[in-house]
């Protein structure tokens, strides 16, 4: 029995020591980790961190926005233009009247025409090192002076060495005796609607300004964005486009431009347009040499017409005009001294095929002629009066 008693004794002694050292240990452990109570506090003022340790955490971090490293391929080759023109406004014909010139005297009547300095201001992008630069034709017209101010701040005096209003596309040439910085020109046949689409520029004086939307629609014909005297199928997008923009690239999500801003509609939000890079690959040089663009026309007025469309137009019992329910193009005005006029083509015609080509809307028509050169004679396939008429046309200049 005491033996009994000997070995429990035993036993609990030994488990309380060992708690005791388990114990022993965990404080040990926790007071070798813990800063605060390791080592005395550090009363001392607190220091910044040295110049190498900020160097070494910035240049461990990299940037991972596709649009930062776009935008730094080809920030440098986006440009300023700074236009100034001189205008003269003329007397109003108005005042010549006996009675102003009473009111306000002869010598005010006789003061000649009066002028006025009109400034403005786009973006443009260079395209060779040797100083071309791409921009709107509009940006640059009838401008007596032009500047160009690059994003390192240097400014240059520019000369318009060929613009072409049709296209909207000019050619700026700066002098200067080292190498530009250039942008890389993409595909925009290869563009797809919701590609991403970055667009650079200066707009409302605020140099060196980014935005960023999507490819909203391709092919958005002039007409409709509300410029028909252009030739041109948009590019529109989401992307900010604001005055200022104008010339300015667009690019794709490597950085490439695939279009120049061009134009913003005043009663929409949110929505810019952009001429394809192709076309301006087309012509650019051609205007760098100072070379007429030379434009065919035919000289009408035209709209897309659908068999529904001519159904609702048929039955309508106010309507001046009908028209056959088919596919095609009905011209709806022929101007005058035109090569469509001189060619027979008249008010109401349809128009069904091109040197026969299927023509299905307004938009390939004007593809066709303006695909053509100056002087060619087209063989339009037009329904007149229940058949089908051949009439040739031969192309003018716009």
């Amino acid at each position: 029995m005491r033996i009994e008693k000997f070995y429990l004794l035993v036993g609990q002694i030994c488990r309380y020591g060992l708690a005791s050292l388990l114990g022993a240990v965990l404080i040990l452990g926790i007071v070798g980790v813990s800063p605060s109570q390791a080592s005395p506090r550090n009363t001392s003022t607190p220091t910044l961190p040295q110049q190498s340790d900020v160097a070494q955490v910035t240049n461990t971090r990299h940037s991972t926005s596709f649009v930062t490293a776009a935008v730094n391929r080809v920030g440098a080759a986006v440009v300023r233009i700074d236009i100034e023109r001189t205008v003269t406004r003329r007397i109003d014909p108005f005042f010549d009247d006996p009675f102003f010139r009473r009111f306000f005297g002869d010598d005010y009547m006789q003061r000649g025409p009066q002028q006025e300095l009109l400034r403005g201001q786009g973006s443009g992008f260079i395209i060779d090192k040797s100083g071309i630069i791409l921009t709107n034709a509009h940006v640059v017209d009838q401008a007596d002076k032009v500047t160009v101010t690059l994003k390192d701040g240097r400014t240059f005096q520019g000369q318009v060495r060929g613009a072409d209003e049709i296209t909207d596309l000019a050619v700026v040439k700066i002098d200067t005796s080292s190498d530009l910085p250039v942008v890389t020109l993409g595909d925009s046949t290869q563009v797809q609607v919701g590609d991403w689409a970055i667009a650079v520029g200066n707009p409302l004086g605020l140099d060196n300004t980014v935005t960023l939307g999507i490819v909203s629609t391709l092919h958005r014909s002039s007409t409709e964005v509300g410029i028909p005297d252009k030739r041109l199928d948009f590019i529109q997008t989401d992307a900010a486009i604001n005055p200022g923009n104008s010339g300015g690239p667009l690019l794709n999500e490597d950085g490439e431009v695939i279009g120049i801003n061009t134009a913003i509609r005043a009663d929409a939000m949110g929505i810019g347009f952009a001429i394809p890079i192709d076309k301006a690959k087309d012509i650019a040089l051609a205007l760098a040499r100072g070379v007429h663009i030379a434009h065919p026309y035919l000289g009408i007025q035209m709209l897309t017409l659908t068999p529904e469309l001519a159904k609702e137009n048929n039955k309508d019992p106010n309507s001046m005009i009908t028209v056959p329910e088919i596919q095609g193009v009905l011209i709806v005005k022929v101007l005058p001294n035109s090569p469509a006029a001189a060619s027979g083509l008249k008010k109401g015609d349809t128009v069904v095929e091109i040197d026969n080509t299927p023509i299905t809307s307004a938009t390939a028509l004007q593809n066709i002629v303006e695909s053509s050169r100056v002087g060619k004679v087209l063989t339009l396939a037009v329904w007149r009066g229940g058949e089908i008429k051949q009439i040739q046309v031969k192309t003018g200049e716009m």
